[in-house]
């Protein structure tokens, strides 16, 4: 009974919102709704509507799964000091980190659904798993597993607090060193999927996997500091700075080391001069009066580059308004690297020498935005949710306020197992 009172007041704390709340929420549901409408016309008319091809079967969907899944293991970048190094003042945000991986695994798995056409095609990777010699087949497992994860322990958590009890360790803590492990494992179940392609050069590379761990952990927290800024301008739960000098300690390292393995993947493709490195030509140079990709590339690295010197001079990362722009320079030359700069140049040009140039087009780039509004709506209502339990509002004594209401004194015990 006290559980299903719990879910009725976390529909009503959905539902009821400030007028900022009400409009971002319809701005997410049109674009939705747009999306939705774009895709049936995908489903009816079958994927010749797209710009993908027999010689590009991949298009900006698979991009974005690889890019997003990324974000789900950088989510890690909270979870670990957080239980394995006891920082109390990230304990008070790590909530937020594991339902980010969670929503970022969903917006994987709708990604991969807007690009194989038909929906129904995806009960193939539930029934044809091919264990254990089909990559596939593992990249479903880890999948699989670390959504569930990043949904019991979050959801477990809150509803203990819900009930002013204290969450039992046995129940949730090995889970939660287990997915540290699992983060790391979902990406590079990912890099292997393109490294275990023989036949595309490009990706044939043993720095593929670090490169997707490095990068992940590039964009994973640079989007983390810009959630949480929105969190503490408009909401009532304290990010303590602390938090930030951290994000920011860690962008410190993972940009440079992110950019040091691109150099090597361009010294490995370019001294060699083998015939391998046509894909690699066609990237950053073009190819026979084919140059579709590269001003992605280039705008990929000058990104990341003023990323870089943004959060290496002191002066500029500590003015916030710098910051937050160098974090949406970094999530965007991230996504531009390994989306559109990693995933395409291994189909061009194809096995025989042939040429495609592959870009997003219109009904596209609709579509990913409907999965990311889709994305976004998740994230904000179990955002909205957590926040409240966390800050005291709701809670089993406490009755339904209204939205504005601040809690006087939020409770002192926010973090898991203290």
């Amino acid at each position: 009974m006290r559980f299903i009172v719990f879910l009725l007041r976390v529909v009503r704390c959905v539902l009821v919102g400030t007028r900022a709340y009400y409009l971002w929420m319809a701005a997410l549901l049109l674009t939705l709704g747009v999306g939705i409408f774009t895709y049936v016309h995908h489903i009816t008319d079958g994927l010749v509507v797209t710009n993908m091809t027999d010689h590009v079967p991949w298009g900006i969907g698979i991009a974005n799964f690889i890019y997003f899944v990324g974000v789900a293991a950088g989510a890690a970048v909270l979870v670990v000091p957080a239980y394995a190094f006891k920082r109390k003042d990230i304990k008070e945000v790590v909530i937020l980190g594991e339902m980010l991986a969670a929503v970022a695994i969903v917006v994987c798995l709708m990604c991969i659904v807007t690009d194989i056409g038909r929906p129904e095609r995806m009960l193939h990777l539930f029934t044809a798993l091919n264990l254990p010699s089909s990559l596939l087949g593992w990249d479903v497992v880890v999948f699989q597993g670390y959504l569930l994860m990043n949904i019991y322990i979050p959801w477990y958590l809150l509803y203990k607090w819900y009930l002013n009890e204290k969450p039992k360790d046995l129940l949730y803590v090995p889970l939660v060193f287990l997915s540290m492990f699992w983060a790391v494992s979902i990406h590079t179940v990912t890099a292997f999927l393109l490294a275990g392609l023989g036949g595309r050069h490009f990706w044939a590379s043993a720095l593929l996997a670090p490169r997707f761990l490095i990068s992940a952990a590039a964009s994973a927290p640079a989007i983390i500091i810009l959630i949480l800024a929105a969190v503490r301008r408009f909401t009532d739960l304290p990010v303590k700075k602390s938090v930030f000098d951290y994000l920011k300690t860690v962008l410190r390292v993972s940009i440079p080391a992110n950019l040091f393995l691109v150099g090597c993947e361009v010294f490995q493709e370019f001294y060699s001069g083998s015939l391998h490195s046509a894909a690699a030509k066609y990237l950053y140079f073009g190819l026979h009066g084919n140059d579709m990709l590269p001003k992605f590339i280039w705008t990929a690295i000058i990104f990341n580059i003023t990323a870089l010197v943004i959060v290496s001079v002191k002066k500029l990362r500590d003015n916030q308004l710098i910051m937050y722009g160098a974090c949406v320079l970094a999530v965007v030359g991230v996504w531009l690297e390994k989306g559109m700069g990693l995933l395409f140049p291994g189909f061009t040009p194809g096995p025989l020498g042939e040429i495609h140039e592959y870009a997003p087009n219109a009904g596209e780039i609709i579509v990913l935005l409907a999965v990311l509004a889709l994305g976004g709506l998740m994230f904000t209502v179990m955002a909205k949710v957590a926040i409240a339990v966390q800050v005291g509002r709701l809670r089993i004594d406490k009755p339904d306020g209204k939205p504005e209401e601040v809690a006087e004194e939020p409770l002192a015990e926010p973090a898991a197992g203290e």
